[in-house]
């Protein structure tokens, strides 16, 4: 049986709450990721997605829910020292690999602060060694290490990142739109490394991206998430191929194929926001590990929906 790593409960992030401009930002989600999967979470900007990895690292306080790491709840961890604990096994790499690098700072000093906080080398040649192993292992020359961040490309920048997150030997990372800020041709690369890196680690992703495209290509499984729900969830080859949401059937119309008759007459899909009917609605599997964000009677729809469109595929095949 495969083990829940983290395992994400009621989740709610609001800010300026009680106020009229209160923000939900995360709201009522719910998900698990088994240990040595991907989950790719996936959404347009202002979905909620970034918030929900940022809060899970607990650099957001949640406004509720649970948040359960190896069994132990997150939320109730207080104190600087059980903070620095969990977050050598939880690490996080951001989207900007430009902002999120000290420029004042040494790149073998920026990976090896982790090592340094967590006591991780006893000498300063030990030291050297660790963060030489990491630049070689994110495809980095150990020389770069001398270097300031200026003096690299975005792509390079994003590995001294990764190299970051590797340095306290982490068994979670956030990757949050880690490839967004890059070139197209380099983004194949960082993701190349970033499974690698995986099989050789034995990590555990959560995968956060607006190109369901590339989340398909890295994950296991795929939640879908705007405006602070989470409105599909299943394998990645059931949401890419059978995506029965509105929404995920929105974000699907948007990818764009190498097929100059298939682009002619491409047509993106707009999605109306969810009714506000006063039905409540919550995550509800419509197949075995597809869930859908529904109201009880709209289960039978979407089943008939989703058994509909696998019918007409295995037509076309």
């Amino acid at each position: 049986m495969e083990k829940r790593l983290l395992e994400v409960n009621n989740l709610k992030q609001y800010f300026n709450t009680g106020t009229k401009n209160e923000v939900r930002a995360v709201n009522d989600v719910s998900f698990h990721i088994n240990e040595g999967e991907t989950f790719g979470l996936v959404g347009e900007s202002g979905s909620g997605k970034s918030t929900t990895g940022r809060t899970i690292i607990r650099l957001n306080q949640p406004t509720d829910g649970e948040i359960l790491f190896d069994g132990e709840d997150v939320t109730k961890i207080h104190g600087k020292t059980a903070l620095s604990e969990f977050r050598r096994d939880v690490q996080m790499i951001f989207q900007d690999p430009y902002a999120s690098l000290n420029p004042r700072m040494k790149v073998k000093d920026i990976i090896a602060e982790g090592i340094d906080v967590n006591g991780l080398a006893r000498t300063p040649k030990e030291r050297d060694k660790i963060v030489n192993e990491l630049l070689e292992t994110v495809g980095l020359n150990p020389s770069h290490g001398t270097r300031y961040p200026h003096e690299f490309s975005g792509g390079q920048r994003q590995r001294i990142g990764i190299a970051r997150a590797l340095a306290v030997r982490p068994r979670f990372i956030i990757c949050d739109e880690p490839i967004s800020a890059l070139d197209v041709s380099i983004q194949a690369q960082v993701v190349n490394l970033l499974q690698d890196l995986q099989k050789e680690h034995n990590l555990t992703y959560l995968f956060i991206a607006h190109d369901l495209s590339m989340v398909k290509h890295i994950s296991d499984r795929i939640g879908v998430m705007n405006n602070g729900h989470l409105l599909e969830v299943g394998t990645s080859d059931e949401i890419y191929h059978y995506g029965v949401h509105p929404y995920t059937e929105s974000l699907l119309s948007a990818i764009p194929m190498p097929d100059p008759d298939h682009e002619r007459q491409r047509r993106r899909i707009k999605y109306q926001t969810e009714p506000h009917d006063g039905k409540a609605r919550s995550l509800r599997e419509i197949a075995p590990g597809h869930f859908i964000y529904s109201s009880e009677d709209e289960v039978a729809y979407y089943r008939k929906k989703l058994q509909h469109l696998k019918n007409e595929k295995a037509v076309a095949v």
